[in-house]
């Protein structure tokens, strides 16, 4: 047991979290991704999207994210009135260590006829340079919009790029990122899995490599999946993305069974992304206790990241078009 552990055994940390949540006025966002116990005690529980405009719209004095850092920096971009905390400020993400901004910098300046459609799974600097930020549940709508002749770059997963590139047939410029959950999944072990329960579909989260998204019966989103979930007629479904978005699904529809597509070894035990597993309850605690760790952003590029996060939240609600991008 840790010393940190020590001095917080005999408390009650949901009654605390519960206390410390009224006292500082704050709001618990959580993502599908986060332990059961963060998403029980969460004021919302959503994916990127539905975070990032729970995030715009809170009147919360206090914005406490239980998901990864560049989760919480959208929360400060959109709400820079707002404190923003951070459970464990450890809490990374693979894409975005897979696109350092100086090299996306300089990609996009090898490239300035393209516009930069960028996953919002990166940094505020890589936000900053881009044209317009999706999310996997906002992606298609947002890509139906722009003109077929205007050249993009897409990143930084290279698989969510290509599954758009495939269904919108559209030639794009991938940045060669990849998320290290989604890459995880063994096409062997999900065949084995179906054969083993026939009837069950099998529903991907677009992240994943074509060798698992081309066995799916449906592709989307962690919120898209769930939906997936309720309205489909079978009584199993087989899950191809990070395994705790499980726990929402059994919470919904307590009659189905849900099992999570296999990794190499056989299990889905390599599929739990380790940044988000850095956030705990003892953690969230001593956040909203210290109000620390804290996010804070530049006002610069605050200012040039909310730009094309704008553009992702407007073209998503329909509300406003991609505007005279042009070229960079």
């Amino acid at each position: 047991m840790t010393a940190q552990s020590a001095s917080l055994a005999g408390l009650d940390l949901r009654a605390e979290i519960d206390r410390l949540r009224k006292e500082k006025n704050a709001v618990i966002l959580a993502h599908y991704y986060q332990k059961p116990e963060l998403q029980d005690i969460a004021d919302f529980v959503g994916d990127s999207l539905e975070l990032s405009r729970k995030a715009a719209e809170t009147d919360a004095d206090v914005i406490a994210f239980c998901g990864v850092k560049f989760m919480a920096e959208v929360a400060k971009i959109l709400s820079p009135q707002k404190t923003v905390i951070l459970p464990d400020v450890n809490a990374g993400c693979s894409l975005e260590d897979a696109c350092p901004p100086e090299k996306f910098k300089a990609f996009r300046e090898a490239h300035p006829d393209h516009i930069a459609i960028t996953y919002i799974n990166c940094s505020t600097e890589v936000k900053a340079l881009s044209d317009i930020i999706v999310t996997s549940s906002s992606a298609e709508k947002i890509l139906s919009q722009i003109p077929r002749d205007q050249k993009i770059i897409f990143g930084p997963d290279r698989h969510l790029g290509g599954y758009l590139s495939r269904k919108f047939d559209r030639e794009m410029l991938l940045w060669p990122g990849v998320c290290i959950v989604h890459e995880a999944f063994s096409e062997t072990e999900l065949l084995k899995l179906k054969a083993q329960h026939p009837g069950a579909p099998i529903a991907a989260h677009p992240e994943c490599p074509p060798t698992i998204v081309d066995h799916a019966d449906y592709v989307g989103s962690t919120s898209g999946i769930l939906n997936y979930a309720k309205t489909i007629d079978a009584d199993t479904l087989i899950v191809a993305t990070e395994p705790h978005i499980i726990h929402q699904m059994q919470l919904a529809i307590p009659g189905k069974t849900f099992i999570g597509a296999p990794g190499a070894d056989g299990n889905c035990n390599c599929n739990i992304c380790p940044y988000m597993a850095l956030n705990t309850m003892e953690k969230l605690y001593i956040s909203l206790r210290d109000l620390t760790p804290q996010i804070e952003i530049e006002e610069g590029l605050r200012l040039k990241a909310k730009e094309s996060l704008d553009r992702m939240l407007g073209m998503a609600s329909g509300t406003v078009g991609m505007g005279d991008l042009g070229a960079r």
